[in-house]
């Protein structure tokens, strides 16, 4: 009898397995040009008209404009950014974390928001003016880097929020897994309020 138990859940382990190795992330970010129930519909910023299924246990948040006056040292932040003519990381727009929560996926990795665009996450460490904007030092574990910070980039943080912050025209930064069949789902949504748009 154990032996039979211990087949099935053996079995019950390798579905589960197989079944999240068949799900495959996916970052989409479009507008929303339709809401059906839990399918929302939306034309990605490549042109494409995704369906993406709702998860029942999605997040949702909007996102609140802030400026380089709420970035000091100590404060944590993740920038989407690309490398300039002089080899120094530029940031394209800055996201800052909610204070004293670990940083979410600390660290330095490419990134699609551009082509040859990188992701770090980490905690500001130094602040040095640079020009119109500033240069930051970002330390996570085991590394850091100095980003430069141009004036005028998008400088957000998020909020909260719930299913109402789907609207039919407003643009959407979608977390999301496809699965082996194709179907997407979404996981997490940012979503623009008031004309401050999700960056990433």
């Amino acid at each position: 009898m154990k032996q039979i138990q211990y087949i099935a859940l053996s079995i019950l382990f390798a579905l589960l397995a197989e079944s999240a190795a068949a799900q495959t992330p996916l970052r989409v970010r479009g507008t929303i040009t339709a809401i059906d129930g839990n399918v929302l519909s939306v034309k990605s910023r490549d042109g494409k008209d995704l369906r993406i299924e709702i998860a029942p246990d999605a997040t949702y948040s909007y996102m609140k404009k802030l400026s380089l006056d709420d970035v000091k040292p100590g404060t944590p932040l993740g920038t989407s950014a690309v490398t300039g003519p002089d080899g120094k990381i530029v940031a394209l727009e800055l996201h800052l974390f909610p204070a004293g929560r670990p940083v979410p996926n600390e660290g330095h990795r490419p990134w699609d928001l551009e082509p040859n665009s990188t992701m770090t996450n980490g905690m500001v460490t130094a602040v040095v003016a640079a020009g119109n904007g500033r240069e930051l030092t970002l330390s996570y574990k085991d590394g850091a880097q100095r980003v430069v910070v141009p004036a005028n980039i998008p400088i957000v943080t998020s909020q909260a929020g719930d299913r109402s912050l789907l609207v039919v025209g407003e643009y959407a930064f979608i977390a999301a897994t496809v699965a082996a069949d194709g179907k997407v789902t979404a996981q997490r949504l940012q979503v623009g309020e008031d004309g401050v748009r999700p960056p990433q």
